[in-house]
């Protein structure tokens, strides 16, 4: 079944029809979903989404854009909030560079980012669990953080390079990936998987897609980022799970490979990364 990744099932935009739609989601063959926390607020309703449906999973954290409250306080309760046997990352954090005009000291505010994102991250490697990763114009100082926490976590070693090259040991995943090949190429060697959704069907997509094409499919995760980023041909609608076959498709058509296949290893590859959803399956049974 389709493994989902990265939503937003707490967003008010769901308020209508929540409960109908992911009742809904075994039938559209959406077998699990990662609620992403992008602040302590939506972190902790993450929590509760995943208490009241058996098939969704939580992550913790603060996107960059909500990290004004955090303090050390707030790093401890997230550490015990990882606590939890259905909080299965630490996400979704990292850098966002698209400033409004009215920000004046754009400095203090990257230094600022890069402060709390370098915290979560600790938060992270305390709890063993993998991290969602948001970066939006900040490619450089995102791959230097990022390259010195992957090192820190799974440095290469000859004992773990083969489980490295296959994904078995990872540092988490670049939601939404957006950069180049070239530094594809370099996240990939350092044991990341990759954010794919809707993105990738946009016809202005084709760096994408020739990432897509270069990266084996075993480092693919399928996501949506619901309500945002609605594949083609529904682009500008809300986005939810169910559109994931539109990505699929396009994954398939662009690797040569049947969309089964695409769904199969991209399942196995989410419940590889995020192990406690079946340490939590295991002992539920």
């Amino acid at each position: 079944m389709i493994f989902e990744t990265h939503a937003h099932y707490d967003d008010e935009r769901f308020d209508p029809d929540r409960a109908g739609l992911l009742l809904s989601m075994k039938e559209k063959n959406i077998g699990h979903i990662i609620n992403v926390g992008a602040s302590m607020a939506e972190s902790l309703e993450s929590i509760r989404l995943s208490k009241e449906y058996p098939f969704i999973y939580a992550s913790v954290g603060a996107h960059p854009d909500e990290i004004g409250i955090l303090n050390d306080e707030w790093m401890e309760k997230m550490l015990s909030w990882c606590k939890d046997p259905k909080v299965v990352a630490v996400g979704e954090i990292g850098l966002d560079y698209y400033f409004d005009e009215d920000v004046t000291d754009k400095e203090a505010v990257k230094e600022k980012q890069i402060f709390w994102f370098k915290k979560q991250l600790e938060v992270a490697e305390k709890a063993h669990l993998p991290v969602l990763i948001h970066s939006r114009d900040a490619a450089e100082d995102t791959m230097n953080i990022l390259t010195e926490y992957a090192e820190k976590v799974c440095p290469v070693t000859e004992e773990n390079a083969v489980d490295r090259a296959e994904g078995i040991v990872s540092p988490g995943v670049i939601h939404c990936y957006s950069y180049s090949l070239e530094q594809a190429k370099i996240y990939l060697k350092q044991g990341w998987y990759f954010g794919i959704g809707g993105v990738l069907t946009f016809k202005k997509s084709k760096k994408l897609q020739e990432v897509v094409e270069y990266l084996p499919l075993s480092r693919i995760l399928t996501e949506t980022d619901s309500p945002y980023l609605c594949p083609e041909p529904f682009r500008g609608n809300r986005n939810d799970s169910t559109y994931i076959p539109y990505v699929i498709q396009k994954i398939a058509e662009i690797k040569g490979l049947s969309e089964a296949e695409v769904t199969e290893v991209t399942e196995r590859n989410a419940m590889r990364l995020f192990s406690k959803v079946s340490l939590y399956e295991k002992k539920s049974n």
